[in-house]
């Protein structure tokens, strides 16, 4: 099996677990039981059209991330990111379209900390998410989502 072949494989379809909205900065985040997408990220969130329109966090990391900074679990909604999935392996999926429900997004890169993060989660939060943060992703064509959504590669 060639390595392309490799990468196109998944166990199984991931799915959307929470959707997050960012107000304002410094304001809290706000769960909502469905999103609305356009190119310029979600609305009601303070993001921007562009690669870095959505940001996406993987539910495994968040153990690890509790973990790492001392805690015994960890709400994602302190983490500033719009999308909690669960299920898939978001970086292997970097450079790649992704369909969250019917919405379709691309992941560009990397979603590394903020030095805001040793505010939050305490000393040590900065290095307790590096390589935990998740992706950013740009939208190619909008839609709602909700959470249980599945999380599919696009084949192509």
């Amino acid at each position: 099996m060639s390595l392309a072949e490799l990468q196109a494989r998944f166990a199984a379809p991931g799915q959307v677990e929470a959707i997050l909205l960012r107000p304002a900065r410094r304001e809290p985040m706000v769960r909502v039981t469905r999103g609305v997408l356009t190119e310029a990220g979600l609305e009601g969130d303070r993001s921007r059209a562009g690669q870095r329109a959505l940001t996406l966090i993987q539910a495994e990391h968040l153990t690890v991330i509790a973990a790492l900074s001392g805690r015994a679990d960890l709400d994602p909604s302190i983490l500033r990111r719009n999308i909690v999935v669960s299920g898939l392996n978001l970086a292997a999926f970097r450079g790649r379209r992704l369909n969250l429900g019917a919405v379709e997004i691309e992941l560009t890169v990397p979603c590394h900390p903020c030095s805001r993060m040793e505010e939050i989660l305490g000393p040590g939060g900065y290095t307790a998410m590096r390589g935990h943060g998740g992706m950013c992703a740009r939208v190619v064509s909008g839609g709602t989502i909700e959470p249980g959504d599945l999380v599919l590669p696009v084949q192509r």
